[in-house]
């Protein structure tokens, strides 16, 4: 693409790490949105697409299953929905049934957003190219490389983890648990300062550690596409190796919202 395109070296790299975006506040600087109002439309589309077929997939299945032999679909289904219910069997001791479906859907939805990495980097571009005629429109086809979409996912799970609190230990439980623990009631402030900083760490980490190892495995196949004829020798242990990645990495943020749920259910 780079040879066909007339790209350069740094400018086919950007060309596949910028956004297709929309700013909703009309702030461009260079052709790039500057404003808070941005919305990157190749992470809704891609992201909304996805989740509407694999969980379409998954519902259709789910009302065609019978209690004979499963076709190959409702078996590969029903394998994934045991492993992961599971670990929250495992992992979670509560009294929720809010927690087995969130597993399932993270763990499904971030799974196939990133198995989209292991698309080539040239496919996508070129295909769009020959629908839009357009050889130069910027488009991300892994949404979990976009910081926008994990930090979004990892604020609804702590957003979800706070309400599983309240819920389970009461308003007073809460504030209880959050001035008293570790060091007890007479260093209330110093507890305060703990749980503000856990509880930031949360989504922060959850977000960025998912976005890093995504976007890091995107740029090595972007150069490994810059290596002309030494592409194939590359890029396939790669390729092997980054199946392992994708999996691990859904599997993680999956495993983490078990453990923030599992910690928002004890009462103490």
């Amino acid at each position: 693409m780079s040879a066909e395109g007339g790209l350069t070296t740094a400018s086919y790299i950007q060309h596949h790490l910028t956004n297709l975006a929309i700013c909703a506040d009309a702030a461009k600087v260079d052709g790039h949105c500057t404003g808070f109002w941005t919305f990157h439309l190749d992470t809704l589309l891609v992201s909304g697409i996805l989740g509407l077929l694999v969980f379409g997939l998954m519902a259709k299945t789910a009302s065609k299953a019978t209690a004979g032999v499963p076709s190959g679909v409702q078996n590969f289904i029903e394998m994934v929905v045991g492993l992961v219910d599971q670990q929250v069997r495992d992992t979670f001791h509560g009294k929720s049934a809010l927690v087995t479906p969130l597993a399932i859907t993270i763990f499904v939805w971030v799974f196939v957003m990133n198995a989209m990495d292991l698309i080539p980097v040239d496919f996508g571009p070129v295909v769009l190219a020959t629908v839009t005629g357009d050889s130069h429109m910027p488009f991300k086809f892994v949404p979990t490389t976009d910081p926008n979409l994990t930090f979004a996912m990892s604020i609804s799970v702590f957003c979800i983890m706070l309400w599983m609190n309240f819920k389970v230990k009461g308003f007073g439980g809460f504030m209880h648990e959050v001035f008293s623990a570790p060091f007890g009631p007479k260093l209330a402030p110093v507890n305060f300062l703990f749980r503000v900083v856990e509880d930031i760490a949360k989504p922060i980490s959850l977000a960025l550690r998912l976005f890093g190892n995504m976007y890091a495995g995107e740029m090595v196949f972007i150069l490994i596409a810059l290596l002309g004829l030494y592409q194939l020798p590359l890029a396939l242990p790669w390729e092997l190796f980054h199946i392992l990645i994708i999996t691990l990495q859904a599997f993680v943020f999956m495993m983490l919202t078990i453990v923030y749920m599992s910690m928002a259910a004890e009462s103490h």
